[in-house]
């Protein structure tokens, strides 16, 4: 036994003996600094690897030049100082009109004046019925017909607050109501729903999506010990994944949309990971009002076992009610298998006040991850639901008043006068040589760029005719959301949008006060980071 031992050890002495005498010409100091060296090279590598990974090739040593150009002395000054003209340029308007506004309490309350200074600070505000792309879903103007329906069952409840469950019963259960008439909206009645959906009302699409964004990261968490969580949207898809991404440390990985400017599912397929928590489709997205293949988005999502989040904060109230009128429309609720969690908003096209969205979840094991239970703080214990603690009760009175007085007949006919201006809106601008629609909207959204004007251009003229519309980019675009407001007046927007063309035409140039020479210069920007650090120092001057 123990010539046994001695046998195996020998070929380790001799491996001891060989390593000791290559190494006896080096300094002991260069030994110990060998394997450090060594680890910080390789930490360095891996890096660099991962930066390649994120951003490509070009990303990344586009990133390593624009780095090195602000270490040169006076380039990061002169930076600098281009970046202050675009701030003071894009803030022109709001630093005058910030001039007199109070910093302090009145010593002597107001008390009814207040009324009146509100009325008289509300009449300065830009002329909005039917000029916005989007922002107002409800038509008419604010003192009769179903604003001052929403209005009045607000005021009602304008003191209540569901955290206080006790106290206001018929809050709670108004926003139960709203939440399970919702969700029969989006499919909980389908047998392939699982007949468990449920969800939470709150105070945005913004909410709900930072919601399903923490729910799914938790409960991938549980489910499969993620901890180090990604997610995966197309381009197309809302800011407010970025935002969630930076709120809760997720890696964010963007696909850009195919061809027909939808989500690429190959794409996001070659993303998939271990890390992977959630992929997203949207109903329409925002950008082009097209429904991304939320049924090839399920199967991807069931085969790998992650979270699909779908985005109908704009096409919740319409896509259901197209449905019924015999709009041809894929699947984009929870009828589909793979889809976990759904937003949308109510205050949209559901008619509702300001502030009031709903998070919806395809069982009650996902949705437990949303909530947030306290068991050792002094004040007792405590339970959320959702990200605000108090919550305005007014604004689920209002919204459950919008959708009770409209009713299923209600919507189907709002839907139906959207539907159709929304496609005499497209027609109009395919009739318009100069301009294309971007993709085959599904919805009431129409995107157009031009291949031989420039767009924001164009966008500047119409502003200047009191439109109101959203500009884009990949491609530079504008859109116009189409709301109750343009039943009526869709036919002027078409004609202003046809002398803006030819005025552009006739005359190029940017207009003086225009936006579209920041528009078309923060497109053409190669550093994001740069274009990033605009808009932060915009908000910084607003706010």
């Amino acid at each position: 036994m123990a010539m046994a031992m001695a046998m195996a050890k020998e070929p380790l002495l001799r491996l001891r003996a060989a390593a000791n005498e290559a190494l006896a010409e080096y300094e002991p100091v260069a030994l110990v600094l060998a394997p450090l060296l060594a680890l910080l090279l390789a930490r360095a590598l891996h890096s660099a690897l991962a930066v390649l990974h994120e951003k490509g090739i070009q990303g990344a040593v586009l990133g390593f030049l624009m780095s090195s150009a602000k270490l040169i002395p006076g380039v990061s000054g002169y930076i600098e100082s281009e970046k202050r003209k675009v701030v003071d340029k894009l803030q022109s308007g709001s630093k005058s009109q910030r001039e007199n506004w109070r910093t302090e309490l009145p010593i002597v309350g107001l008390s009814e004046g207040a009324i009146q200074e509100l009325k008289e600070a509300k009449a300065k505000d830009v002329v909005w019925q039917g000029k916005c792309s989007g922002t107002v879903y409800i038509a008419g103007n604010e003192s009769d017909g179903h604003f001052a329906l929403i209005n009045e069952a607000y005021s009602m409840f304008s003191h209540t607050n569901p955290l206080h469950q006790d106290v206001f019963q018929s809050v709670a259960r108004f926003e139960a109501e709203v939440v399970a008439m919702t969700a029969a909206l989006l499919g909980s009645k389908e047998k392939t729903s699982g007949g468990q959906i449920c969800g939470n009302m709150t105070s945005g699409g913004t909410e709900s999506i930072l919601l399903a964004v923490k729910t799914s990261r938790d409960y991938m968490r549980s489910k499969k010990g993620i901890t180090k969580p990604e997610m995966i949207i197309p381009e197309s898809a809302h800011s407010a994944y970025d935002k969630a991404a930076q709120y809760y440390n997720i890696k964010l990985w963007r696909v850009p949309v195919n061809k027909n400017f939808v989500a690429d599912v190959k794409g996001i397929k070659q993303r998939i990971n271990r890390n992977t928590i959630l992929i997203v489709g949207s109903a329409p997205g925002f950008p082009h009002g097209i429904i991304d293949p939320i049924e090839e988005l399920g199967e991807l999502a069931s085969s790998y076992g992650i979270c699909l989040h779908v985005d109908l904060c704009l096409g919740g109230f319409v896509l259901p009610f197209a449905r019924k009128l015999g709009y041809p429309l894929p699947p984009f609720d929870f009828s589909v298998k793979g889809v976990t969690s759904i937003s949308t908003d109510v205050h949209k096209y559901g008619l509702a006040p300001k502030g009031t969205s709903i998070v919806l979840y395809r069982n009650h094991e996902i949705r437990k991850h949303q909530f947030v239970a306290v068991t050792e703080w002094s004040g007792g214990l405590y339970v959320s639901p959702t990200m605000a603690g108090s919550r305005p009760g007014g604004l689920i009175a209002g919204a459950w008043a919008a959708m009770m007085s409209l009713g299923l007949n209600g919507y189907l006919e709002n839907t139906r006068q959207i539907m159709e201006v929304a496609k005499k809106i497209q027609k109009g601008i395919e009739e318009i040589p100069q301009l294309f629609i971007v993709g085959k909207p599904h919805m009431t959204v129409i995107a157009f760029g031009s291949n031989v004007l420039d767009i924001f251009e164009v966008n500047d003229i119409m502003s200047s005719k009191g439109w109101h519309l959203s500009a884009l980019q990949r491609p530079n675009s504008l859109h116009i959301c189409v709301t109750l407001q343009h039943v009526t007046v869709f036919e002027d927007f078409l004609n202003d949008l046809k002398d803006s063309v030819k005025i552009v035409k006739e005359n190029p140039g940017p207009i003086d006060g225009g936006m579209a020479p920041i528009y078309g210069a923060a497109g053409k920007m190669p550093d994001r980071g740069m274009v990033r650090d605009l808009l932060v120092e915009f908000m910084d001057g607003t706010c």
